[in-house]
């Protein structure tokens, strides 16, 4: 490395600073910089780190030609003018995940997809642990990557999204999964296609594909040493029968729907996809079986909230595209005596919100949407009483005005937060808050 080199790193999020902390480690010189003018928890990163260079507001010449390599954040699009220079020049641009994969020295699960990402990720760290596999369990999810290497961890489970596949080139997971794939991120991709590229990054190099034989834009399109499949379709290794409502592994089977404590068509679907990524790893059935039986999911993600002997109200704020509120929709509709009703609404980063108008009109009593594309959520769906609310208060209010006996209030908004909150996180809270309210007075 020559005197004067350094690496920079590209963006102060939770991704930039994990990267920080790691190069800082190893001794590795580095500046940082954020086009933001004052990025959160800038100040605790200065006083941690008081000799490092950062640069805030924009984007320096200076900095991004001297660096050796630009280490960019998930958040910043390597599309971005002036990182793309630098690509036409020949600079190398990595991302976190990628300094990860090069440093791990234990086997590796990489885990992706539009939906279900944090709650397989999370079900498959538990199973690993009654098996006692001592995980790390991060990514996306919780810790970031590059701080697990800190722990000693014999496997990695990581849920990585696609913008951090984009700077990814050496993972090589010993088992790789693209659990399901819908329309999201198309203001940042422009079309599904490259969407699809950049998730089918998680195969290159690896031993097993897990994929969703229901779902084939999520099956390998290079080939891999070892192909396992999960869905509802018949040929399906790990299939759900939803005739006889059983989880089956080629034609034996392994639990009764009614048997796990996530409840609806999407979270079995979860179920499968974590027993297949257990057999891939060797683990010991009986104990995993044992354990997603118990698992109770995740906050945010279909969670119920409040419940009285009428109506049951269902959290499931983390939903922020079109797939994820389909299969809740979908989920909860099936499994339910009486019908939904539906809250929804944010911004909707260019998504076509039509392929909701099927299953609404199967399930829903009505739909109460909000925020910023709110009209456009109505569109897609047609055929449904569906009204505009200003605020989650006036969402709720009137969602157990419209309920009957055996209904469920369900918040699966379809949509990113942003326009109203500063999280998926804070609007769930919101709706939970406000539920129990109207629940328990």
């Amino acid at each position: 490395m020559a005197k004067d080199a350094f690496d920079l790193v590209i963006g102060l999020g939770v991704s930039g600073r994990s990267v920080i902390r790691y190069l800082a480690d190893q001794g590795m010189p580095v500046r940082a910089l954020d086009t933001r003018d004052a990025p959160a928890g800038l100040d605790e990163l200065r006083e941690q780190h008081p000799k490092l260079k950062i640069h805030t507001g924009g984007f320096k010449g200076s900095w991004m030609k001297r660096a050796q390599r630009l280490i960019v954040s998930p958040g910043v699009a390597v599309s971005t003018p002036a990182i793309a220079e630098q690509i036409a020049e020949g600079k190398e641009v990595i991302g976190d995940i990628e300094l990860f994969a090069r440093a791990a020295s234990r086997p590796l699960v990489g885990i992706t997809g539009s939906n279900a990402k944090s709650t397989v990720v999370t079900l498959l760290g538990e199973v690993a642990r009654a098996c006692d596999a001592k995980p790390g369990v991060g990514g996306n999810l919780g810790v970031p990557a590059l701080d697990l290497l800190r722990e000693e961890a014999e496997l990695y489970v990581l849920e990585l999204s696609s913008f951090q596949l984009e700077t990814t080139y050496s993972l090589n997971a010993q088992v790789a999964s693209i659990l399901n794939l819908s329309q999201d991120h198309l203001d940042r991709y422009g079309k599904f296609s490259d969407y699809l590229a950049a998730k089918q990054r998680i195969y290159d190099g690896c031993q097993v594909a897990v994929w969703n034989r229901d779902d084939l834009a999520t099956r390998p399109q290079t080939q891999v040493p070892r192909e396992i499949t999960f869905g509802s379709h018949p040929e399906a290794h790990y299939q759900l029968d939803t005739d006889k409502q059983m989880l089956c592994h080629q034609g034996e089977t392994l639990l009764h729907v009614d048997e796990l404590a996530l409840t609806g068509h999407h979270n079995a679907m979860n179920v499968l996809a974590v027993l297949a990524m257990a057999d891939a790893l060797g683990f010991d059935r009986a104990t995993t079986l044992a354990t997603v039986k118990q698992f109770k999911g995740l906050p945010h993600r279909c969670q119920l909230v409040a419940e009285d002997a009428r109506i049951r109200w269902i959290n499931d704020s983390k939903a922020t595209n079109v797939g994820a509120t389909l299969a809740a929709l979908t989920g909860i509709g099936e499994a339910i005596e009486g019908r939904v009703i539906l809250i929804a609404g944010g911004q909707g980063k260019g998504q076509d919100f039509s392929p909701l108008g099927e299953p609404a009109r199967q399930y829903l009593r009505a739909a109460l949407v909000l925020g910023q594309d709110a009209d456009k959520v109505a569109d897609g769906l047609s055929g449904v009483p569906c009204e505009r609310v200003a605020d989650m208060a006036a969402a709720v209010k009137r969602a157990a005005q419209l309920a009957q006996p055996g209904d469920a209030v369900l918040l699966s908004p379809a949509c990113a937060s942003f326009d109203m909150y500063d999280s998926y996180v804070a609007r769930g809270d919101d709706f939970s808050a406000r539920a129990r309210e109207v629940t328990h007075g």
